[in-house]
């Protein structure tokens, strides 16, 4: 279920020290950007940040939560976003350190989608080209 509307303006509110915020439905889910990269998806009202190797260790209090995940062919996909702590909305501080590594995170993915293709993905399609000036 996506984000309702009063909970999707709170983290408007919230995050806006971020950068430019917006939402967008996506699959059933309401995806939360920062300056045009994912940093979290919300699936009924409840908050889930991107994680990464890199900021796996701030999110350690995350991790006893279950990730955000969907069915496929009846088994669950786990997704790279944890739940925020409900703590986290008492503490405006503390919500913006997360949201700013979720941040972080999102620019890595971004930047390895952005790389040139490589291994089978490069010989199926050919190589990258070189930008025309």
């Amino acid at each position: 279920m996506v984000a309702s509307d009063s909970f999707a303006e709170f983290l408007r509110e919230q995050l806006a020290p971020l950068g430019h915020l917006t939402m967008r439905r996506m699959f059933g889910k309401t995806g939360v950007f920062c300056d045009g990269v994912m940093l979290g998806m919300v699936r009924d009202n409840t908050l889930y940040f991107r994680v990464d190797d890199h900021n796996r260790a701030t999110f350690k209090e995350a991790e006893a939560f279950p990730p955000l995940n969907y069915e496929k062919k009846g088994e669950a996909i786990d997704l790279a976003f944890w739940r925020a702590p409900e703590r986290l909305f008492d503490e405006p501080d503390d919500l913006l350190t997360w949201a700013r590594q979720a941040v972080a995170a999102a620019q890595r993915v971004a930047a390895k989608r952005t790389t040139p293709m490589r291994g089978r993905e490069q010989r199926k399609w050919g190589k990258p080209s070189k930008g025309r000036g």
